[in-house]
């Protein structure tokens, strides 16, 4: 691999970090590109070559991901949820949780089972699909 190409990979790791560990926050297209140290333009291009997703599906993805475990975890109200996590809107939410889960974030709470397992295995098997 070149050193243009690990320095490219690194840039997108480092935007992809950000995104996991600040998913509540509001991040954009070009505040990405900023920690990426590159364009918005070639941002888009370069997450989605290297991670197989949009830099705004992936964020998506993360916020369902979270919702989810506290959807299983806690009896805490979806709308707490939804804005906890970092929608700006109940109906969005439900709207992006259902295409990302295939199901409502009701039905998926009232289907989910708290399962005796360790949590790497519970997240493998509940992870929805990118």
């Amino acid at each position: 691999m070149s050193r243009a190409a690990e320095e490219t990979n690194r840039r997108m790791l480092r935007a992809r970090d950000t995104m996991d560990r600040a998913y509540a926050q509001p991040l954009d297209v070009p505040a990405l590109a900023r920690i990426a140290h590159v364009s918005p333009a070639h941002f888009a291009r370069t997450f989605r070559a290297t991670f197989g997703e949009t830099p705004h599906r992936y964020l998506q993805r993360r916020r369902v991901e979270r919702a989810m475990f506290l959807l299983r975890e806690t009896d805490r109200s979806i709308t707490d949820i939804c804005f906890e996590v970092g929608f700006g809107s109940p109906g969005t939410f439900s709207r992006t949780f259902r295409d990302v889960v295939g199901r409502s974030p009701r039905e998926y709470r009232n289907q989910a089972v708290a399962l005796d397992v360790p949590t790497c295995f519970t997240m493998a098997w509940m992870r929805p699909g990118a």
